[in-house]
């Protein structure tokens, strides 16, 4: 009898820590369901570089944890051979920001915690190592990257298509072999369509882990997409993932409306120009930002990227806006680059720069791409690529049925894009130079 009732006591003891321990847990209950990697604890989870600022002495890192962690921490110092750089560490506090992800429905009940810290007065050029956490035991690993140069030298970057469906399963091999391909990538443009359906946290969990640790060491820029719009409920008006601000730290064009902040903005990186526009909402006031981010522009290349294609190469596809409104502003200060997702197939063309008495010029305007990197395919329409050619547009390669992505290096004269498939291979590649004297530029195709 005496030792049923020890076992007994001992029964409840347990059951009694279990029931504080769920407690202490935040509603344990609300875990329910969750892949243990969409779980938020202590530890940093979702951990991504942005640019905000200028990228050769700023960086900016966010990350998320269960509520918690009310104050949290970065830490960063110069990279050495060995691990003495924490002597030298200095220690950053986060702005936490609640977040509620139960306000949509399709999400477990659940306050989460996001924080971010921006580095700045950082060194050009220089190999730093960062990391975040709760400022006691709970700690993500030790990060590095590399801040820009100050003048204009080689760069390279890669650029995704839409990931959007089944992102764990279907494109977590198009990041990590393209991180194979080009490993020291100094950022990755995501051409919008990062996930399926905007505010639902599960896929945005596919996104992060299908990147894994790339996406802590290659600085991102996010590009809106159109699925990253989404009503509430059934039936109310479209807005944007809650997710996006919260989770991203990106730069703020204080002279565009609030609903376009961290969507529309853009990045100087070694003489580079990368406007990024949203192509989904509020269309009609970014004109005028693009014309003022290129009119006093004396970068040496300019690049444009959207979600939706300027020249959209899938059936049924048609983004008329872009090429009535921003296509003019393009053409106006020889824009050398535009990368767009949307279709779900591939398609490289370009716009020759037209003479006055219309005559053939060699003479190259501006490159178009659209790609495409996640499962979700669509059909080419061949026909409508040729009805193009009102707009001066001459396509120059296509595909479709197949995950891409695409690794574009920046050097001397020259921008070399290459577009391979997930399975590493070459699909098709050209080169853009460019006298930056006069603004000449030839196409040089080398396939």
């Amino acid at each position: 009898m005496k030792l049923l009732t020890v076992l007994f006591f001992s029964f409840f003891l347990y059951q009694n820590t279990l029931a504080q321990h769920h407690h202490h847990d935040h509603g344990h209950d609300h875990y329910k369901g969750l892949h243990h990697w969409e779980i938020p604890s202590r530890d940093p989870d979702r951990i991504i570089l942005n640019f905000n600022g200028d990228p050769a002495t700023s960086r900016a890192v966010t990350w998320r944890t269960d509520s918690t962690v009310t104050n949290a921490y970065a830490q960063l110092a110069v990279a050495t051979v060995n691990s003495k750089f924490t002597d030298k560490a200095k220690q950053l506090e986060a702005v936490t920001e609640p977040f509620n992800l139960g306000q949509y429905k399709g999400n477990a009940s659940l306050t989460v915690h996001y924080h971010s810290v921006v580095f700045t007065e950082l060194n050009p050029d220089t190999q730093y190592v960062y990391r975040v956490g709760d400022g006691k035991a709970h700690w993500s690993e030790w990060i590095q990257f590399r801040t820009a140069k100050t003048e204009y030298s080689a760069t390279q970057f890669v650029y995704f298509g839409d990931a959007q469906n089944d992102v764990l399963e279907h494109w977590s091999r198009v990041i990590r072999k393209a991180y194979q391909t080009a490993p020291n990538a100094a950022f990755v443009i995501h051409a919008g369509d990062l996930i399926n359906q905007a505010h639902r946290d599960y896929e945005w969990a596919e996104w992060y882990k299908a990147g894994g640790f790339i996406h802590r060491q290659w600085t991102a820029i996010p590009v809106v997409g159109n699925h990253e719009f989404r009503g509430m409920t059934k039936g109310a008006p479209k807005r944007l993932s809650i997710q996006w601000r919260p989770q991203f730290t990106l730069p703020v064009e204080k002279e565009l409306s609030k609903e376009l902040h961290e969507t529309v903005y853009t990045v100087d990186y070694q003489d580079i120009r990368i406007i990024v526009l949203n192509s989904t909402d509020k269309l009609e006031e970014q004109v005028e930002y693009v014309e003022n981010q290129l009119k006093d522009c004396t970068a040496k290349w300019k690049i444009i990227t959207c979600h939706h294609s300027i020249f959209a190469p899938a059936k049924g596809r048609n983004f008329q806006f872009g090429r009535d409104k921003w296509k003019p502003i393009l053409d106006k200060y020889n824009v050398d680059l535009v990368l767009n997702g949307h279709d779900h197939t591939y398609a490289r063309g370009h716009v020759p720069i037209r003479t006055t008495k219309n005559k053939k010029n060699e003479d190259l305007q501006t490159v178009y791409v659209t790609s495409v990197s996640g499962p979700k395919q669509y059909k080419l329409d061949t026909e409508q690529m040729k009805n193009y050619k009102v707009d001066g547009y001459e396509l120059d390669a296509s595909g479709e049925q197949t995950q891409f992505y695409q690794v574009i290096t920046i050097e001397d004269n020259t921008l070399k894009y290459v577009a391979y498939t997930v399975l590493g291979e070459k699909y098709d590649e050209m080169e853009i130079s460019k006298d930056f004297k006069t603004g000449k530029k030839k196409l040089v195709n080398a396939q």
